[in-house]
C-alpha cells in the first residue's frame, strides 16, 4: 500500500473565497493534474489533551459551488477513512499499480459531491492524542469528537455553511453515523444561529443490531453453500445470538467449525478469489471485538492460528469498547427518520460479515416500528441497462438497496454501480427502476 504524503505549501495558486489557504493541498506525490481544489490539516478537539482529528476535502470535480457536501467515515472501529474510503474506495486517486504514484478514479464520488474525510477517532490514521488514554474510547466520545470537528471544520469553510450537507460511511460507520446525525440534530434544536443543514444520511453493510447481524452471517454462509445443512442446523440449536456476551461452549463449538470451513474464502467479498496478502479488508477490528464476545471468531481465526487477513488501512492505536457494539441503532435511526431526515441503507451482496439478510431484516423492523408502510416494493434498479441491485422503500424516508456483485467494501468492488446509486441519492430521486432513462454521471 502506497502512503500517502500530503503536501501543503502555498505556490501562488488562487484559493476559493472563505477556504484556509494554509491547507490547500497543492499537488500529492505522483498525482496527474486536476482542476478541482484539495484541503487537508487538523481540527482540535480538544485542547487540553491536545486530541485533534485529520481531514482531507476534496472539491467536486465540476462546479463544486452548486453540489452538495458529503462526509464519509470508515469503520472498524479503527481504519482510516483517508487510506481506506479517500484512497481505495471512492476519493479522486487510487495508487498505481507500483504504488509508486497516484491515477485518476473514474468513478470518484467527487463527480457528484464535494467530499470530507475524517480520520475518527484520534488514534486512527493521521489523527491523534497528546494523552494516551485518550486512545481508549468509544461511541459516545467518538460522536462528541465529530459533533465538536464539525463546528470548528465549518468555521474553516464557511463558506460551506449552508451547503447540503450528508453523512455516510460502512461497516462500524452503521455506528459513527446514526449517534453523530442525533448529536447534529440535537445540536441544531438548540441553537439560536449557524445549524448544520443535514439533508440525509447513507450508510453500506451497517453494524446496526448485533444479535440479527451476527445470526444473520451463518445463514448467509449456508445459503451459498458455505456451510452445510447439518452445521446451519447446529448453530440454530445451540447458539442464542440474543445473549452474545453469555454464548454456550456448545455454540462456541459449532461457530468454529464453521470458521474452518470458510477460513479459505475472503469473508469480505465470497466470490472474489484471494490475493494474499489482501490488503483490501475492512474489519479486522471485528477480530478482537469477537474474542471479547466468544462469538463470530471463527471467521477471522483458523486452527492454525490468527488470520492472514490484516489489513494496513485499520491499523491503529485505538482500544475501543467492545461492548458499544452491543448497542441497536435502530431507536436513533427512528429519531432521525422523524426528524424528516432521509436514511438510506445499503448492502454489498456478496459480504457475509455484515450480510444484507441481517440488514434487511433490521431496516423492515425499523419501518414496523415507524408504522410506515411500503411506498415502493422490492424490485430491480439498474445502471447500464443490467441489474444494479434490490431496492425497497418505506414511508418516503427509509430506503434500503442492494448493490449486486459488491463486497463488504461496495465502493471498491463496483464502483460504477456505488457511485450511480450515491448520485441518485444526494439528488433526493429514487433509483431507476428501467432501463430507459439518461446514463448522466
Amino acid at each position: 500500500m502506497v502512503v500517502v504524503v500530503v503536501i501543503v505549501q502555498w505556490l501562488g495558486c488562487n484559493f476559493a473565497e472563505g477556504y484556509p489557504e494554509e491547507e490547500l493541498v497543492v499537488r500529492l506525490p505522483g498525482q496527474p493534474k486536476v482542476l478541482f481544489r484539495q484541503y487537508a490539516g487538523y481540527v482540535e478537539v480538544d485542547s487540553k489533551t491536545g486530541r485533534s482529528l485529520f481531514y482531507y476535502f476534496v472539491e467536486a470535480a465540476t462546479q463544486p459551488e452548486t453540489k452538495p457536501l458529503t462526509l464519509w467515515l470508515n469503520g472498524g472501529p479503527g481504519c482510516s477513512s483517508v487510506g481506506g474510503g479517500a484512497f481505495t474506495e471512492l476519493g479522486p486517486f487510487y495508487p498505481t499499480g507500483d504504488g509508486r504514484g497516484l491515477r485518476i478514479n473514474s468513478m470518484s464520488w467527487n463527480k457528484a459531491s464535494n467530499l470530507l474525510f475524517v480520520e475518527s477517532p484520534a488514534g486512527v490514521g493521521w489523527s491523534y492524542s497528546n494523552t494516551s488514554s485518550d486512545y481508549n474510547t468509544g461511541d459516545e466520545t467518538t460522536a462528541k469528537d465529530m459533533l465538536v470537528f464539525l463546528m470548528r471544520w465549518f468555521s474553516k469553510f464557511p463558506e460551506l455553511k449552508s451547503r447540503d450537507f450528508f453523512l455516510t460511511g460502512e461497516s462500524y460507520a452503521g455506528h459513527y453515523i446514526p449517534q453523530l446525525a442525533d448529536a447534529i440534530l440535537s445540536y441544531n434544536r438548540q441553537s439560536s444561529g449557524f445549524k448544520i443543514n443535514v439533508k440525509g444520511i447513507a450508510i453500506g453493510n451497517p453494524l446496526l443490531k448485533l444479535n440479527t447481524d451476527t445470526s444473520a452471517v451463518y445463514e448467509y454462509l449456508w445459503s451459498h453453500g458455505i456451510i452445510s445443512d447439518e452445521l446451519r442446523l447446529e448453530i440454530i440449536r445451540r447458539c442464542d445470538f440474543n445473549n452474545i456476551p453469555n454464548v454456550s461452549n456448545a455454540c462456541i463449538k459449532a461457530t468454529t467449525e464453521a470458521g474452518v470451513v470458510s477460513q479459505f474464502i475472503d469473508v469480505y467479498d465470497v466470490l472474489r478469489d484471494l490475493c494474499y496478502p489482501s490488503i483490501v479488508q475492512q474489519e479486522p477490528r471485528l477480530k478482537k471485538m469477537a474474542t471479547h464476545m466468544s462469538i463470530g471468531k471463527v471467521l477471522f481465526q483458523s486452527p492454525r492460528g490468527p488470520t492472514r487477513f490484516f489489513c494496513l488501512l485499520c491499523h491503529s492505536l485505538v482500544n475501543y469498547h467492545g461492548i458499544d457494539s452491543n448497542i441497536t441503532m435502530l431507536p436513533l435511526l427512528k429519531r432521525i427518520i422523524q426528524n424528516k431526515t432521509p436514511v438510506w441503507i445499503f448492502s454489498g451482496d456478496q459480504d457475509s460479515i455484515v450480510p444484507f439478510l441481517g440488514t434487511r431484516t433490521n431496516i423492515r423492523e425499523l419501518a414496523h416500528d415507524l408504522n410506515f408502510s411500503t411506498t415502493l416494493p422490492y424490485g430491480h434498479w439498474f445502471h447500464k441497462d443490467q441489474v444494479g441491485g434490490w431496492v425497497t422503500e418505506y414511508g418516503k424516508l427509509l430506503t434500503f438497496a442492494t448493490v449486486r456483485g459488491a463486497a463488504h467494501m461496495v465502493p471498491y468492488a463496483q464502483p460504477a454501480r456505488a457511485l450511480h446509486m450515491f448520485s441518485f441519492f444526494v439528488r433526493g430521486r429514487r433509483l431507476p427502476n428501467n432501463t430507459h432513462y439518461p446514463h448522466d454521471e
